[in-house]
């Protein structure tokens, strides 16, 4: 795909990569999105020389060690400062996201530019299936997908930050196992795995921002990233 750029119809451009490819969406299809382009075509982006840093962001910052000016616009994303700890800085956003910055990056703009995340994924999601249903006639489900670190476990991995047209968990509360123990608990975050599998192809700098996942009989449904989000009072570390 092309750099995208702000105010760009994504759908579009998703579709014109395809079909360069000598490949079509097909029904039932899981389009993965990173949400860098998302992000970029919804003019999510901040230029760092245009920030005043506040005295909070300036405390932070030298704790941190990081730019002052890049702590204020973390503030400005965060609904509450989880950890401070070592130069990082664990946030959660005001979707209620926990994650690193906010999930502010300064990774693939460039020039001083960070971006932010989109300011409802879901809707963004939602846009892009709708867009793509009404020019191809066919249903499909969409992932936006970041990438996030995990507590208790090295490395990095994709994770879904804003679904549409499919359930983001698969629940098996409930149903029987072989030997007939009764689930009680057992839920898988499918949107996560799918979003994850996705990250295998696109990976880093290889400049492929979309993957199509095929052939997963996911439940067809509006779809919500929030799904995946623990409820606070469920929540053993807040």
């Amino acid at each position: 795909m092309p750099e995208v750029r702000p105010g760009d119809d994504l759908a579009t451009l998703i579709l014109e990569a395809i079909r360069g490819q000598g490949a079509e969406v097909e029904d039932g299809d899981v389009l993965v999105v990173t949400q860098k382009i998302v992000s970029k075509a919804e003019g999510r982006l901040v230029d760092l020389r245009q920030v005043e840093p506040s005295p909070q962001a300036r405390e932070l910052a030298a704790r941190a060690r990081k730019d002052p000016r890049l702590l204020e616009v973390i503030l400005g994303e965060s609904r509450r400062i989880v950890r401070q700890e070592r130069g990082v800085i664990i946030c959660e956003t005001k979707h209620g996201l926990v994650c690193a910055n906010a999930g502010v990056d300064t990774s693939n703009v460039g020039g001083g530019v960070v971006s932010l995340l989109p300011q409802n994924p879901d809707q963004s999601a939602e846009r892009i299936r709708a867009a793509i249903q009404e020019k191809k006639g066919t249903s499909i489900a969409v992932i936006i997908s970041d990438t996030f670190g995990r507590p208790w476990r090295e490395g990095h991995t994709n994770v879904a930050i804003g679904v549409a047209g499919m359930s983001a968990m698969k629940d098996y509360v409930g149903q029987t196992d072989p030997h007939g123990y009764v689930l009680r608990v057992s839920a898988m975050a499918v949107a996560d795995e799918l979003a994850a599998a996705a990250e295998l192809v696109m990976e880093k700098l290889s400049r492929v921002p979309v993957a199509i996942v095929r052939g997963f009989d996911y439940r067809r449904a509006e779809g919500s990233a929030r799904e995946l989000i623990r409820p606070r009072e469920r929540d053993l570390f807040r």
